[in-house]
């Protein structure tokens, strides 16, 4: 264990909190941003434990599981929560949370025939969009100024997830569409 890891487990670990903080009622005097500001501290974690982990080159494979399925969580948890408060369409979360799920499939697919999916610009772009979004949403009935821009930000959201998963899949979708070679006792037929 070291310190980017210990940084994608508090990332995980503030994610309770994140969800009781956005989801308790009755409501209390600046909860938005009360949940805000714990939204941002668990996203600054992810930029964090990279650049932590490439700088002391403390790259672990535990480090490459856990910090995106921290970012997964993370986002997923805060989306949800989101559209229980009624600040994001259900629709829109599913998409987001659609495409997460089926890159990590692609993923851990490709992890299994010896392939590494890298993270791309698209993706990384994606994530930052998110968290924009993420953001705006959790206080945008607090300023009205970004009621607009909160929607605007979740549509561009959506967007980028869209437009990454498709060039992930494009990218590297061969590897589960290529036919299965037959081995072993298969050959033998």
């Amino acid at each position: 264990m070291n310190l980017p890891n210990l940084l994608s487990l508090s990332r995980i670990l503030l994610v309770p909190l994140l969800v009781v903080v956005l989801l308790t009622k009755p409501r209390f005097e600046y909860q938005e941003f009360v949940g805000l500001g714990v939204f941002l501290l668990a996203a600054l974690t992810d930029l964090l434990d990279g650049f932590i982990a490439r700088r002391r080159r403390q790259i672990t494979r535990l480090g490459k599981l856990l910090d995106p399925a921290a970012d997964k969580i993370l986002t997923a948890a805060a989306f949800i929560s989101l559209v229980e408060l009624g600040q994001a369409p259900s629709w829109m979360v599913t998409v987001i949370i659609s495409r997460e799920f089926a890159v990590s499939a692609l993923r851990s697919f490709a992890a299994s025939e010896g392939v590494v999916v890298a993270a791309s610009f698209s993706g990384k772009l994606k994530t930052t969009v998110q968290i924009v979004a993420i953001a705006l949403l959790i206080i945008h009935n607090q300023l009205g100024a970004f009621r607009l821009l909160s929607l605007v930000s979740l549509w561009v959201a959506m967007a980028a997830s869209v437009y990454s998963g498709i060039e992930y899949f494009a990218r590297f979708g061969r590897l589960v569409l290529t036919p299965e070679r037959p081995t072993g006792a298969d050959a033998a037929e």
